[in-house]
């Protein structure tokens, strides 16, 4: 019968994703070119004296929300080996996340409420469209993979479309948002900013750490915990700063607390069990230290952005961005994005393995040197703003602006190719 079975029941067809894998990488080349921007914005806000909402809305919404709607659809349904998404619905969604995002940024400090509005609705459907993208393929999965990763980014994917819609909403002018914007702010910075896009890339280390460590992939408790803890604490957080709940907001923060705690925990757990890489040790190097120093920031910045809710409850003030942008932006999100497509680049970008061998040699250059000048340069700014002195604050950011530069200019490098190699298709898996 068996035998029977295998003759007449066809084999499953093998699974296409070289489109997909150019859409990804098309798409963090983008977030890339967003993280640029929010780069040159913040020295124009300096040089300026201007605020730093812009170069903020820039990298969190611009380059974070771009790289999302990127590389979620890749990864779920790589992890649940199904087919991926149809390639035009994931062209668009990261065009209007990534258009959206752009056109919030000229809308709002222009202030044209009419652009800004546009903006946000776009925004708002491109991740509607990254939802479909990821979970509507997930209908055929066989079960397999990381099953705590897709519910993460569910989770995460609830609380940016809460968030984002209350921004649009008061954007638009809706009284009800507008009069009670003080306690809704907070509750819009915690789902959009810990909610979302910390909960994605928490999820998304949950694989990625161990594949760049060459650790095998299998469920850790303290990988559950911090899904459970950051996928939980967010919301409740901003539940509590919108109703006005002391208690709520400290559980929250517990969790939240909580939930960083153990993804430290799971970068050190990947790292004990990490391979040795006989080839290509600076690239290697890289991708592994950016993505777990990144965690530490991350722990560093919910300290920072817990303790006041701790000790004062669901008061306006307890939030404030003042002490966080280094740690949380720079050292968590712009680290991890860094990490990320230095990893991710030569395995999904066009070319041969000559191409792909070239990329991981010009991504990994003077590695140790920029991650030194990277954490560093985070730490000089935390300690500067926590002492008051703008001098070392000063030096802390211009040595992560060099660091980004000559990450950039890497990436460019690595996918500039040369004119003298051919480029074969990558093969199917």
């Amino acid at each position: 019968m068996a035998r029977m079975l295998n003759v007449i029941e066809p084999s499953r067809p093998p699974i296409r994703r070289d489109v997909d894998r150019r859409i990804t990488f098309a798409g963090l080349t983008t977030a890339a070119a967003m993280l640029g921007l929010a780069a040159a914005a913040a020295a124009h806000s300096f040089a300026t004296g201007q605020g730093a909402w812009l170069p903020l809305h820039l990298a969190l919404a611009g380059a974070a929300g771009t790289a999302v709607a990127s590389v979620m659809p890749f990864f779920t349904t790589a992890l649940a080996r199904v087919g991926p998404a149809r390639p035009l619905p994931r062209i668009v969604a990261i065009a209007l996340v990534a258009g959206g995002a752009l056109a919030v940024a000229g809308g709002v400090p222009g202030g044209v409420p009419p652009l800004s509005v546009a903006g946000g609705v776009a925004f708002l459907t491109g991740l509607l469209l990254t939802s479909a993208n990821a979970f509507l393929p997930l209908r055929s999965s066989l079960g397999l993979g990381l099953r705590t990763v897709p519910v993460a980014y569910g989770a995460a994917l609830g609380c940016v479309l809460l968030g984002a819609t209350l921004a649009t909403t008061m954007v638009a002018g809706w009284e009800p948002v507008i009069s009670d914007w003080a306690a809704l702010k907070p509750a819009h910075a915690w789902l959009n900013v810990f909610g979302f896009i910390s909960v994605v890339i928490a999820a998304t280390l949950i694989h990625l750490a161990p594949t760049v460590a060459g650790a095998r992939i299998r469920p850790r408790r303290s990988g559950s915990t911090a899904l459970i803890g950051l996928a939980l604490g967010a919301p409740i957080i901003a539940l509590g700063f919108a109703s006005g709940s002391d208690v709520v907001a400290r559980v929250g923060a517990c969790l939240e607390l909580l939930g960083a705690c153990a993804l430290v925990v799971h970068g050190a757990g990947v790292q004990r069990d990490r391979g040795r890489w006989t080839t290509d040790a600076a690239w290697h190097r890289f991708a592994g230290m950016s993505l777990l120093a990144a965690p530490a920031w991350f722990l560093v910045a919910v300290v920072i952005a817990t303790w006041p809710i701790l000790r004062s409850g669901a008061a306006p003030s307890s939030w404030s961005i003042v002490g966080l942008a280094a740690p949380l932006v720079i050292g968590w999100i712009a680290q991890v994005l860094v990490g990320s497509w230095t990893q991710l680049v030569p395995a999904i970008g066009p070319g041969d393995q000559a191409v792909h061998a070239r990329q991981r040699r010009r991504l990994g250059q003077a590695a140790s040197p920029r991650l030194v000048a990277w954490n560093g340069g985070v730490t000089l700014v935390v300690v500067g703003e926590a002492i008051g002195t703008v001098a070392l604050s000063a030096v802390g950011a211009a040595a992560i602006a060099l660091a980004l530069v000559v990450a950039l200019g890497l990436l460019v490098a690595s996918i500039a190719l040369d004119p003298r190699q051919r480029i074969r298709r990558p093969e199917h898996t």
